[in-house]
């Protein structure tokens, strides 16, 4: 049987990736640092992952184990007899399983393995192909960094599946049980394999994945965060909710239309197909199975209002090409009304607007001119959510 070495046995892990190598005929050993998980892994062989909304059904995951990250010559050894890789982490994680990972490279090269290793990057991470190889450069022993180059691909992935968050009670009757929605494709940067690609269940190559990692970021992040942001401003909880909502997804549509033309035009998309990603995204927000709050989705709005992320990034593609970005605007107004007293980032950010003033915000958090078109839609929309919704500013 195949083998395939996945790092983090967590909602990614668990919820997709092993599902698509049990598929595909693989064997899933997983590399994660909870014992509980990888006693409970090694004991099982298989745990259940259940797919909630319009087709229910529960599955089990076959031919899984486990081994602790910290078992590094155990972790080598995988590596050694791995015919593939992925890795779903969380980015700040990536530089600490570098080490690793460089080891299981180095190993491989000294055994003189010519087959070529891939590794799938499942990070929500832009370039992070480049950006993990750098790390496995730096750790890598001296004279191998030309089998690095020659023998290991590096591949980004685009991940939409949602998982939804679990209740005690469910995490308490099983540990290993997972849940997921029914959407499992998984877009994959066709140049970064070296060698043969491997045929994996729903795994699709495209020569543009950054086509596919900009439609992720500029309709699927974006329409969820101004769900989420709309949501909270008019007191809902859950996702569903807030897109239930006819007023906000009434906005979110607009958005999305918005970015989804400017993305038409810089990558060829067809308008239908654009179309119908959004339609499906839509029926999506709305599975209340999931259990998506406002507030995991809003989460860290400082950082969704960064100048390359969904909001900033997405209005100024539109304006790049002549599309006026009216809705996106409206979404980048809810966000900075955005003051859950649960989220540090929140506060900072409600804290910051009333001393310095939404110009200073702007420019200090998402780097656009105080005398920018943008800035000038941005304001106008903020004025009317601060008169409808808030009495802080």
């Amino acid at each position: 049987m195949k083998k395939a070495i996945q790092f983090g046995a967590g909602n990614i892990g668990r919820g997709f990736l092993a599902q698509l190598f049990s598929d595909s005929g693989y064997e899933t050993v997983f590399i994660e640092i909870n014992n509980q998980l990888v006693s409970l892994l090694n004991q099982k062989g298989n745990y259940p992952l259940r797919i909630v909304g319009n087709n229910p059904q529960e599955l089990l995951v076959k031919n899984v184990r486990a081994v602790n990250i910290q078992d590094i010559e155990l972790v080598v050894k995988e590596i050694i007899e791995a015919d593939i890789v992925s890795t779903a982490v969380g980015v700040n994680v990536l530089p600490k399983i570098a080490p690793v990972v460089a080891k299981g490279v180095t190993a491989r090269a000294k055994l003189n393995i010519e087959k070529p290793l891939n590794i799938i990057i499942c990070e929500n991470l832009l370039h992070a192909g480049s950006i993990f190889k750098n790390y496995i450069k730096l750790n890598i022993e001296k004279g191998y960094e030309k089998y690095l180059d020659s023998h290991i691909g590096f591949v980004e992935s685009v991940v939409s599946r949602m998982i939804p968050v679990m209740d005690e009670k469910l995490k308490n009757e099983d540990p290993l049980l997972i849940l997921a929605e029914e959407y499992n494709i998984l877009p994959v940067d066709k140049r970064g394999f070296i060698g043969e690609i491997p045929c994996i269940k729903n795994m699709i190559p495209y020569d543009n994945l950054e086509a596919y990692e900009e439609q992720k970021l500029f309709i699927h992040n974006l329409g969820h965060a101004v769900s989420a942001y709309l949501g909270y401003l008019k007191k809902y909880q859950y996702i569903w909710q807030a897109i239930n909502d006819s007023e906000i997804k009434n906005i979110v549509e607009g958005a999305l239309k918005e970015s989804g033309e400017a993305l038409n035009k810089k990558h060829g998309f067809t308008e239908d197909e654009q179309q119908s990603y959004i339609n499906d995204l839509l029926k999506r927000f709305a599975n209340r199975d999931l259990g998506d709050t406002v507030y995991r989705v809003g989460r860290d709005p400082i950082r969704k209002l960064g100048p390359n992320d969904r909001f900033i990034g997405s209005a100024k593609l539109a304006l790049e090409y002549g599309i006026i970005p009216e809705n996106i605007c409206a979404g980048i107004a809810a966000a900075l009304c955005y003051d859950y007293s649960g989220d540090n980032q929140a506060v900072d950010l409600s804290k910051e607007l009333k001393t310095k003033g939404i110009d200073m915000i702007l420019e200090k958090i998402c780097c656009i001119n105080s005398d920018s078109k943008l800035t000038k839609l941005i304001k106008e929309k903020f004025k009317l959510f601060v008169k409808k919704y808030k009495d802080f500013i």
